[in-house]
């Protein structure tokens, strides 16, 4: 049973209740990244109170990284990313239970890592382990929530194959973009709580808004729209769905 006094405020929202509760603290959740995008959606997922975390994430804290991953305090500069973030995780709720996978994802090793998740989020920034985790997804029918940013822009959607799309219907190939891509804080911190709320309300037994939508967020004019996405027919990975 969970804390009640600790989530009382959300057992309070309309259709929440115990039962929706109790769901979340029963999810699996795979966290792919623990950088800029990473850190506010397993941040929302741990308060909110997702039981079993599972946070994937090859590098080390950088200086770098900083001015957007806040889960990396600086003395942990150095540290494995997936360390440093559930050292912080936990001590926000104890009740969770954590897993750091400090490994690159590959098409080898990408159904492992996923294993029994309910739910893949996608805080990735190079397509090569997108396309394997989205490739991952569609066999195993795990929901994916995508999310991308880029300067003052931040994009979300959910890809629910065969209802939806899949990540190679929308990007059949990979987009060319410089090593270091430009961000802001804010940026990450407000793209990842969109994604942590669609996660949140798929787990919660709600329904995602974002599926065969995609919601694109130009900070710079606080302009916000959603664009209705579909699939390709001829997609290699989810057309024979």
């Amino acid at each position: 049973m969970f804390d009640y006094e600790r989530y009382k405020r959300q057992l309070l929202i309309d259709g929440w209740g115990t039962e929706t509760q109790e769901k979340l603290q029963t999810s699996k959740v795979f966290i792919a990244g623990a950088g800029g995008l990473g850190c506010p959606v397993a941040l929302n997922l741990t308060t909110a109170g997702v039981g079993n975390i599972r946070v994937c994430d090859a590098d080390v804290v950088d200086i770098s990284n900083l001015n957007r991953q806040f889960l990396h305090p600086e003395k942990n500069i150095g540290v494995e990313k997936t360390t440093s973030a559930v050292q912080t995780l936990s001590n926000l709720n104890s009740a969770v239970h954590f897993t750091t996978l400090t490994t690159k994802i590959t098409e080898d090793n990408v159904d492992e890592l996923v294993a029994d998740a309910d739910i893949i989020l996608d805080c990735l920034d190079n397509f090569e382990a997108r396309y394997a985790l989205n490739a991952c997804a569609v066999r195993q029918g795990i929901p994916l929530i995508h999310a991308a940013v880029w300067g003052l822009e931040g994009r979300v959607t959910v890809f629910t194959p065969p209802t939806t799309p899949c990540l190679s219907c929308i990007f059949p190939v990979a987009s060319k973009q410089q090593e270091t891509i430009p961000v802001l804080g804010t940026i990450t911190c407000a793209t990842g709580s969109m994604q942590a709320m669609e996660a949140i309300k798929y787990l919660g037994g709600m329904s995602p808004s974002l599926q065969n939508k995609m919601l694109i967020m130009d900070f710079s004019a606080m302009h916000f729209q959603t664009l209705e996405i579909s699939k390709n027919r001829d997609c290699p990975i989810c057309s024979h769905l």
